[in-house]
């Protein structure tokens, strides 16, 4: 039998691979972090240093390769991980925040793994508060409008025809006998032309759990949830029992749409979004509805604030919520920034401003936070 040499094949893939234009692998991330007073958070307040509120800290890996005919290759590995301890995020996964690998062509990007639904790529940017400090999402992240992903997921992303993007996904269960539960899919578009930019999604989970699942009392500060108990109240002392803090509550279905539009005049945007949040299960159906106007200013080169209030309703519950912050460039990569969030809730629910904080132990809930963010 005849040998072949390792200095032959490699030769020959020297000389008989194409050569295409030059592909790229690019490393980058974010560093969050800062000091954060909390009014009230199960009855106390409390001093913190937080960090990956302002954006979530990150370090990642993407690379892009020209495959010839205007086809090309691409994918992103991205890690979370906190500053203060140095652990892992997202549930201590590696590549957490995420993890893809695709093609793409004149039409469009298709990609697969664990990636970010529409709701973050074509609404999340307009939404005032979460230009803030980074805590006043909406209550709970129910629209996962603060960035959540679909695992298991293959995703097409249109490239722009006049100012028009277009985007489906599917998630898998990845479940022997059961394709329904834990699976999701999303619809997302995006439209951009001069100063004026308008986006909207449609995501479904169906019977989720995991990094999905909800957990009513730490998301809403509510005890009750289509119609079943959620949450305890001790009557003498007033301590709660969670009972879904570690089991998520077994909801059918959580619908998402979501709708959001700016308008830039000159240093001025004024911008705002709706969504609209359906849980099905037990025989019965709620929605949440969160409205949300605000203005960002981009006062000069090196300073931007941003306000933004919401009203959110859900189970005869209401909740005001108002967010002001300032950032201040101290390079095209560094900015520090200041902020506070403040949330009152209607009778019978306690205040939760987005999803970061332990309830309150009564109505209202306030944080302050100044941060320090640097990009690389």
């Amino acid at each position: 039998m005849k040998k072949i040499h390792m200095a032959a094949v490699c030769s020959c893939l020297a000389v008989c691979t194409p050569s295409f234009a030059q592909s790229s692998v690019t490393l980058y991330g974010i560093i969050d972090t800062g000091l954060t007073y909390n009014t009230n958070v199960g009855g106390s307040h409390v001093y913190m240093m937080d960090d990956g509120i302002s954006y979530g800290n990150r370090w990642g890996l993407k690379g892009h390769e020209d495959l010839g005919g205007g086809n090309y290759a691409v994918f992103v590995l991205e890690s979370g991980f906190k500053v203060d301890t140095g652990r892992l995020n997202q549930g201590g996964a590696l590549f957490g925040r995420q993890s893809y690998v695709g093609i793409g062509n004149n039409w469009g990007t298709l990609t697969l793994g664990n990636q970010y639904d529409f709701a973050w790529d074509f609404v999340s940017a307009f939404s005032p508060s979460l230009a803030g400090t980074g805590y006043g999402g909406h209550l709970g992240d129910v629209d996962r409008q603060e960035g959540d992903r679909l695992q298991n997921s293959v995703k097409f992303v249109s490239n722009a025809y006049h100012g028009l993007v277009l985007g489906g996904m599917y998630s898998f269960s990845n479940t022997p006998g059961n394709f329904r539960d834990g699976s999701s899919w999303g619809l997302g578009a995006q439209y951009k032309a001069g100063p004026f930019a308008t986006g909207a999604n449609y995501t479904r989970l169906n019977s989720p759990a995991g990094l999905a699942g909800v957990d009513p009392y730490a998301q809403f500060g509510i005890t009750n949830m289509l119609g079943q108990t959620v949450a305890t109240v001790n009557p003498a002392t007033g301590v709660v029992t969670d009972l879904h803090s570690s089991t998520a509550f077994a909801i059918d279905s959580q619908a998402i749409f979501g709708i959001g539009a700016s308008y830039s005049l000159g240093k001025l945007t004024v911008l705002g979004d709706f969504s609209n949040t359906t849980f099905k299960g037990f025989g019965q159906s709620s929605t949440m509805r969160v409205y949300e106007p605000g203005l960002e200013y981009q006062a000069t080169a090196a300073v931007f604030l941003a306000a933004g209030y919401q009203y959110t309703t859900f189970e005869g519950y209401h909740w005001n919520q108002a967010s002001f912050a300032a950032h201040y460039l101290l390079s095209s990569r560094t900015d520090v920034y200041a902020g506070v969030d403040w949330q009152r809730a209607s009778n019978g629910a306690h205040a939760v401003i987005g999803y970061n904080f332990a309830p309150s132990s009564g109505a209202t809930q306030t944080d302050v936070r100044i941060g320090l963010r640097h990009s690389f």
